[in-house]
């Protein structure tokens, strides 16, 4: 049986799965808008989407960060380039 620590930090590592297929959906949904008419409904939709999973990926982070807080993982927070 584990403890509090391990089950935190597995439950980390399963997110950082999720992290991983939010940044695949981020990459498809801006495919999606650069591949018609920049000023197209689906553009922006596609754009629209992105911003959206980009704002679910950061929280992700947090979560992420306050799970494994003080275990030092030495685990970089997200760099999206948004300042």
């Amino acid at each position: 049986m584990s403890g509090p620590p391990e089950a935190m930090a597995g439950l980390a590592e399963r997110l950082e799965g999720v992290l991983e297929e939010l940044a695949d959906m981020a990459m498809d949904a801006l495919s999606r808008a650069s591949s018609g008419a920049p000023d197209s409904a689906e553009a922006g939709e596609a754009l629209a989407l992105e911003r959206r999973i980009l704002k679910a990926r950061r929280a992700l982070e947090k979560c992420i960060a306050a799970l494994v807080e003080g275990a030092g993982s030495g685990r970089e927070p997200l760099d999206d380039g948004a300042a």
